[in-house]
């Protein structure tokens, strides 16, 4: 049987080894498997990426969303091994797993080795800290769940404390000198970087704060006392999309009272402040950091061809280009754009489109015919601002132009890129019971996780 091994299981890896599952592998004893589909991911569960800035706000309880690996490879006819990629030998076609432990088991499964014909690395990205001093230390990342957990228990820890040991809050009026005050709030929340994460995650914020107040975990003015301020380097928020969805999205975010900081680098970041390369300092009782990813570290110990953000190197087939039996797909892949100086931006909606595009060439792999090219397709971008709205460009590379969005419209979009996500996973009967479920549980439950 030919051996697939795909290593991550984010959204597009996960859905690659679901579909190779369900068509070479089988759950039915009757029936001779057609290959060998592993996935290997040092997590034992699965959430999609985008939705992490709901868990940090409470707006979304990670274990009603969370899909077990195990579970999933049961039902679709694959193997799961957790692990870490810790190397990869192409002569011998082999990669190694890093041992697997617990802080009070200990070692749970050693070190081990798996061979493979053909290898897909989709191990996604990571936090960019760009080397400001005390941002890895002091900022909390929204890379995985357990960060986006233990910012939103610091966040109500934070609004607990504040009611009874921060100082009144300093009302807005005029100094001596006839400049205008801005009002101080007893607790101030400082995100770095105003890129989607930045921007969906100050919206949240926003709702969860009067849900606190609403509950009676703290007393405090959920607009007033409780400040968010944006901090970006660039001249303008979401600085990948359109100026004018940028400018749609400001609007929105300072009728929300989020305050934005546009061209000002970060230089430090300490527990409790943040200064800018201008000499700003800023309040920050809890600071996330948003502003960009990189590579893996793993990837550049692979002697695999990769550019200055750590991606590997891949042709239009998605072969990396020292390898033709080894595939990239993701935020990992530097994969090229025709038309566009730049490569396939690192989002959802491209690991979803290579993990279809795979699907297809490994069939043609297996017939001994050639593989295809991939070609991206942009159906625009959109930006939640939670219950409040969604903005964003609709159906860019389809029309040859983009359509400004907003409102509840755009908000529906929004959430059905995730239903689509879900359908993937488990066919479009389960999405539908899913969703019903969903809404049945944020029907009888607080719209925020309050412990």
């Amino acid at each position: 049987m030919h051996r697939f091994i795909i290593v991550g299981g984010g959204a597009g890896g996960l859905e690659l080894a679901t579909r190779l599952g369900d068509r070479f592998g089988t759950t039915d004893s009757k029936t001779a498997p057609r290959a060998q589909v592993t996935l290997v991911d040092r997590n034992p569960t699965h959430i999609w990426k985008p939705l992490l800035h709901e868990v940090a706000a409470g707006s979304m309880d990670p274990f009603t969303q969370e899909l077990e690996y195990a579970a999933q490879a049961l039902w679709h006819g694959f193997e799961f091994q957790q692990g870490e990629l810790i190397a990869l030998d192409r002569a011998s076609k082999r990669i190694t797993i890093g041992a697997l432990r617990d802080d009070e088991a200990g070692e749970l499964l050693p070190e081990r080795e798996l061979e493979y014909d053909t290898l897909v690395i989709a191990i996604g990205s990571t936090t960019h800290y760009f080397g400001v001093e005390g941002a890895q230390e002091n900022a909390i990342a929204l890379d995985t769940v357990g960060q986006a957990e233990l910012f939103r228990k610091r966040l109500i820890a934070a609004c607990m404390r504040a009611e009874h040991y921060a100082p009144e809050p300093v009302a807005a009026g005029v100094d001596d000198d006839g400049e205008n005050v801005d009002p101080v709030p007893r607790i101030q929340v400082a995100i770095v970087g105003a890129g989607a994460t930045g921007v969906e995650l100050s919206a949240e914020l926003r709702n969860t704060a009067q849900v606190f107040s609403a509950y009676g975990l703290h007393k405090l003015d959920p607009k007033h006392d409780i400040g968010i301020v944006l901090i970006e380097a660039g001249p303008r928020i979401l600085p990948a999309l359109q100026e004018r969805v940028s400018n749609a999205t400001a609007e929105l975010l300072t009728k929300l009272g989020v305050k934005l900081l546009t061209g000002e680098t970060v230089a430090q970041v300490t527990r409790d402040s943040i200064r800018t390369a201008s000499g700003k300092i800023i309040r920050a009782d809890l600071t996330v950091w948003a502003a960009g990813i990189k590579a893996p570290a793993i990837l550049g110990k692979l002697d695999l061809p990769t550019n200055r953000l750590g991606q590997l190197v891949v042709r239009r087939t998605l072969q990396t280009e020292a390898d033709e039996n080894i595939f990239a797909l993701g935020d990992c892949a530097a994969c090229p754009w025709p038309g566009n100086e730049r490569n396939v931006p690192p989002r959802a909606q491209a690991a979803h489109q290579q993990a279809s595009f795979l699907f297809k060439s490994f069939e043609r792999m297996l017939q001994g015919k050639p593989l295809p090219e991939y070609t991206y397709r942009d159906f625009g971008s959109l930006v939640s601002l939670g219950h409040y709205s969604a903005v964003g460009n609709l159906m860019g590379g389809l029309i040859g132009g983009n359509m400004l969005i907003e409102g509840l419209f755009a908000r529906f979009i929004y959430m059905s890129l995730y239903r689509l996500h879900v359908a993937a996973l488990h066919g479009y009967a389960r999405m539908v019971l899913d969703t019903v479920a969903h809404w049945l549980r944020r029907s009888t439950a607080p719209r925020v996780k309050l412990h």
